[in-house]
């Protein structure tokens, strides 16, 4: 009944831009944590941005740090990521994630929700 869905990806050219969205619904997310991850073919899932609902601080990966806008609604259910100057090694499926279930050194590692994915592939 908890859901996360995530839009917004698909194919662009490198220096392009695309806006992922992820809306939750089933219950309430205002203040809880909600997280852009991402996965490279190979690769591990590791986060791109984060926004704390209680704290209402953002966290951007130091790899996506002025080409990447995390916002999130009043209401607190839906996360934005605009994603500017994309470049090929941008390329991997992006997942929404909320509500941490465990913190460890001041860091969210395991998230209760997850989106089904949103494929991004950038061209150069």
């Amino acid at each position: 009944q908890v859901q996360l869905v995530e839009s917004g990806g698909g194919l662009v050219q490198a220096g392009g831009s695309l806006r992922l969205s992820c809306t939750g619904s089933g219950r309430s997310f205002d203040t809880y944590t909600m997280a852009w991850f991402r996965q490279a073919p190979g690769e591990a899932r590791d986060v791109v941005a984060s926004h704390s609902g209680s704290a209402n601080r953002t966290e951007i990966a130091v790899s996506v740090k002025g080409r990447f806008t995390l916002s999130r609604d009043n209401a607190g259910n839906t996360l934005y990521l605009q994603m500017d100057r994309l470049e090929p090694e941008d390329t991997a499926d992006y997942y929404c994630a909320a509500v941490c279930q465990r913190v460890a050194d001041s860091k969210c590692v395991e998230y209760r929700y997850w989106g089904q994915g949103t494929q991004v592939t950038v061209t150069s």
